[in-house]
C-alpha cells in the first residue's frame, strides 16, 4: 500500500496525480468531468492509472461538488428552526444590496420563507439564559417541515456562541426525530459573535449536506468495492485534509476545496525551488484562480462570500476567481464591447473545437486557431483530434463579424481581453494589497495557465515565471502533499484587563484534545504535529479587529496558561504591524480565540520527478507556424518530460506533455530545473 492517490474534479477535466512512494515514481492522468454526478469521472481518472486499488495507502480528493451546488443554487430543501423574532435574519443579511446603486436588488435566501420556524427561546449576550427552549415547539416545527419535503434542518439560536445549552437540548430533540444525520447546529458549526455570518455558515453548512455527504458515500463505496482499503480524505478550504466523516458533517469546510489543494502544492513546489514569494494562476475549464503566497506563507481568510448573501465565516484559503478558464465563452455584447465569461462550455460540450455540439467560441479555441495548442494531440485522452476549422468559424461568426476583425484578429482579441481580465486579477491580490509584483515570480498551472504566462509577465510586470513539472494536475499533487488540519474558533468578547486566563487556557485546551483526538483517529503517519493559537482583538471602541498570533507552549499535549501580559504585548506587536502606531492609553478586547492543531505529513521528494538523461535534440519532435501580436513564427515543439536538467529553450517554443502545453513566447527564454519545472524569464538585451 505504498501508493498515494490525488483526485481534483474540475469543470471540464478530473485530475488524477498517482505517487508510489516505495519507487519515489509519479504518474499522472486527465480524463473529462462527468456531470451531473461527478464520482464518474473520479473513478475514470483512477481507473485510468490503478488496476488494483488494494495497493493504495491513502486517496485524497479536491471536490467542488460543494462549490457547485453553492454557485448553482443546486443544494437541498432544507428547513431553519431559529428563535422568536429572527426568522429573517438570512434575508436581512447587513442590509446590503446586490447592486451598490439603485433602489432594488432581488435576493432569495436558500431557505423559502415558509420553511423558516421560531420557537420561544432566549439567551442573552453574556449567556444567560432568559427564556429556557420550548421543547414542544421544537418537535412540532421539526415535524412540519419534515412534511413539507426538507432533507436537512438547521437550528440557529440567537447568541448560542455564549451559551449552547437552548441550541443543544433542540438539536438533541430534533435528531432523535430526523431521518437522516443532517441537522446543524450553529453553537456547533460557528460558535462566535456576529449573528448572520453565524446564522449564514450553518445554514449552508445544512444546505450541502445531502448533496455532499451522498456524493462521497458513492465513492467511498466504490473505492471499497474496487478493493481500497486505506485512507480516503477530502482537502478543506483551508488547505489540510480532513476525514470523509468530518467532511459530511461540515461539507460548508469543502467550499474552496479545490483551488486550495493547487494553491498548496505551488507553495510547496515554490520553496523546494528556491522562490518564497509567488502568485498562483489556475486557470481550468471554467475559471482562472488566483492567490499570494509570501515569504513562504499563504493568505488564510476568516470570512468569504462564496456568492452575494452566501457568506461563509470558515478559515479559507484567499483564492480570487474570475470567470476566464479554457472553456469560457466569447461573447459581443449590445454595444460592441467583446466579453469573456463567466459561462462556461465546461467538458460536454466543450469548447468548438471538441465537435461536440458547441458553436460558440472559448478562450481554448482562439489559441487552438492561433496555432499554440496541437490540435493532434488534445488533452484529456478523449478526442483524438480538434477541429481547428470549426474553432475559427465560430470565432468569425460571433467576434469576427460584429466587430469588423478577420478571423486571426479576433482569436488576438479574445486573447487580450482574456489575459487582461488575468492581469487584473493578479493586481488584486498583489498591487492593491500593497505587495509588489515585481518580488514575485509566477507560477501558472492547470490546463490551461501555462500558454497565457508570457502576457501575465508582459501585463503586470513579474519578472519570472516557474511551471511546474505537471502543473495540468497540480492540484491533484496538493492533494498529496496537504497536512491534516482542524480548525476551531470560540467567542470570548472580554477585555484584556479582566480577562479570566484560566477560562481562555480551558478553552485552548479542549480544542488542543479535539484535535489530536481527531489525529490520532487517522490511518497517516505525521511527521510532527503543531498547535497555533490566534486572537482576534480591537481597541474598545473599534469594529474591525486584527490578527493576533499568540505563542503559548505545549508540553505533554498540556497547553500553559497566557498571561495577560503576554497578550497585550502580543497585540501591540501585531497592531503596530498592520497599521503603523500604537493608540494611547486604549483598551483592548479579545473577541475570539482561533486554534489551529495540524498534523504534518510526510512530503516527498520533488527531485523523483526530475527528468534523467536525455538531451534537447531528441526531445525536440519538430515545429510549426505559431501566431504571435500581428505575425506567424516559426516555432520549435518540445516533448517537455523527455528535456534534460539545465536545457534552455529560447522562445518561440512549445513544450508538449499530456496534462497541458507550455508556451515560451518570442522574447521569452525556458530554463529546466533540478526538479523538471521550467523557469521561464526575459531574454538578455
Amino acid at each position: 500500500m505504498s501508493r498515494m492517490i490525488g483526485v481534483d474534479v474540475g469543470g471540464t477535466f478530473t485530475d488524477v496525480f498517482v505517487l508510489d512512494e516505495a519507487r519515489g515514481t509519479a504518474e499522472v492522468a486527465k480524463v473529462p468531468t462527468t456531470r451531473p454526478d461527478q464520482s464518474g469521472g473520479f473513478l475514470d481518472g483512477i481507473r485510468a492509472r490503478v488496476d488494483d486499488l488494494a495497493s493504495v495507502g491513502v486517496v485524497v480528493h479536491g471536490t467542488t461538488a460543494g462549490t457547485n451546488a453553492l454557485l448553482e443554487r443546486k443544494g437541498a430543501m432544507i428547513g431553519v428552526i431559529t428563535t422568536e423574532g429572527l426568522g429573517d435574519v438570512l434575508e436581512m443579511r447587513r442590509r446590503d444590496r446586490p447592486r451598490t446603486w439603485g433602489l432594488r436588488g432581488d435576493f432569495t435566501p436558500v431557505v423559502p420563507r415558509n420553511l423558516r420556524r421560531e420557537v420561544p427561546e432566549r439567551v442573552l449576550a453574556d449567556g444567560t439564559i432568559r427564556v429556557p427552549v420550548d421543547i414542544a415547539a421544537v418537535k412540532e416545527a421539526a415535524r412540519s417541515l419534515l412534511a413539507e419535503g426538507c432533507s436537512a434542518i438547521a437550528v440557529l439560536f440567537a447568541n448560542a456562541y455564549a451559551n449552547g445549552e437552548n441550541e443543544a437540548r433542540a438539536v438533541d430533540a430534533i435528531r432523535a426525530l430526523w431521518p437522516n444525520p443532517h441537522v446543524s447546529s450553529s453553537a456547533e458549526i460557528l460558535p462566535e459573535i456576529r449573528e448572520f455570518e453565524r446564522f449564514s455558515t450553518t445554514a449552508l453548512n445544512a444546505y450541502l449536506q445531502p448533496e455532499v455527504s451522498g456524493y462521497l458515500d458513492r465513492l467511498d463505496t466504490a473505492l471499497k468495492d474496487g478493493g481500497f482499503t486505506g485512507e480516503f480524505m477530502i482537502v478543506q478550504s483551508n488547505g489540510g485534509v480532513m476525514g470523509t466523516d468530518t467532511a459530511c458533517a461540515r461539507p460548508i469546510r469543502t467550499a474552496l476545496s479545490g483551488p486550495a489543494a493547487g494553491v498548496i502544492a505551488a507553495g510547496h513546489i515554490a520553496q523546494t525551488a528556491g522562490f518564497d514569494h509567488i502568485i498562483t494562476g489556475d486557470m481550468g475549464g471554467t475559471s482562472f484562480d488566483v492567490a499570494l503566497i509570501a515569504d513562504g506563507q499563504t493568505m488564510l481568510s476568516p470570512q468569504t462570500a462564496i456568492d452575494f448573501g452566501m457568506v461563509v465565516r470558515t478559515p479559507m484559503i484567499e483564492i480570487t476567481t474570475i470567470g476566464a478558464g479554457g472553456g469560457s465563452i466569447a461573447w459581443v455584447d449590445k454595444g460592441g464591447l467583446l466579453n469573456i465569461g463567466p459561462e462556461s462550455a465546461g467538458s460536454t460540450p466543450g469548447p468548438v473545437a471538441y465537435g461536440q455540439g458547441n458553436t460558440r467560441p472559448t478562450v481554448t479555441d482562439a489559441n487552438v486557431v492561433l496555432g499554440r495548442i496541437d490540435p493532434d494531440n488534445p488533452i484529456g485522452g478523449k478526442l483524438d483530434r480538434l477541429d481547428v476549422e470549426a474553432a475559427g468559424a465560430a470565432i468569425e461568426e460571433h467576434v469576427g463579424a460584429p466587430l469588423g476583425l478577420d478571423r486571426l484578429a479576433a482569436a488576438e482579441a479574445i486573447l487580450r481581453v482574456a489575459n487582461s481580465r488575468m492581469a487584473g486579477a493578479i493586481r488584486l491580490v498583489s498591487i492593491e494589497r500593497g505587495f509588489d509584483p515585481k518580488r514575485f515570480a509566477f507560477m501558472p498551472f492547470g490546463g490551461g495557465g501555462a500558454l497565457h504566462t508570457g502576457a501575465m509577465l508582459k501585463e503586470v510586470g513579474i519578472g519570472q515565471a516557474i511551471v511546474p513539472r505537471y502543473p495540468g494536475v497540480t492540484s491533484a499533487m496538493g492533494c498529496v502533499i496537504a497536512d491534516m488540519r482542524q480548525d476551531f474558533v470560540q467567542t470570548i468578547n472580554g477585555l484584556t484587563s479582566g480577562l479570566d486566563t484560566e477560562t481562555l487556557q480551558a478553552t485552548m485546551q479542549s480544542h488542543v484534545d479535539d484535535g489530536l483526538a481527531l489525529l490520532d483517529a487517522a490511518q497517516t503517519t505525521f511527521e510532527a504535529r503543531d498547535v497555533v493559537f490566534e486572537l482576534d482583538m480591537a481597541y474598545v471602541g473599534q469594529t474591525h479587529t486584527v490578527a493576533v498570533p499568540l505563542p503559548v507552549t505545549l508540553e505533554n499535549g498540556k497547553v500553559a496558561t497566557p498571561t495577560i501580559a503576554e497578550i497585550d504585548a502580543a497585540f501591540d506587536a501585531a497592531y503596530r504591524a498592520t497599521y503603523g502606531r500604537l493608540l494611547d492609553k486604549g483598551a483592548r478586547r479579545v473577541m475570539n480565540l482561533r486554534s489551529a492543531v495540524i498534523g504534518r505529513r510526510p512530503k516527498f521528494d520533488l527531485s523523483s520527478l526530475a527528468p534523467e538523461g536525455g538531451d534537447i535534440e531528441t526531445a525536440r519532435t519538430g515545429s510549426r507556424d505559431v501566431h504571435f501580436g500581428d505575425a506567424w513564427f516559426d516555432t520549435a515543439i518540445y516533448d517537455r518530460l523527455a528535456l534534460p536538467v539545465g536545457a534552455e529553450i529560447d522562445g518561440p517554443a512549445i513544450l508538449v506533455q499530456p496534462d497541458t502545453t507550455v508556451l515560451i513566447d518570442p522574447d521569452l527564454k525556458g530554463r529546466i530545473d533540478p526538479f523538471g519545472n521550467t523557469i521561464i524569464t526575459r531574454k538578455e538585451g
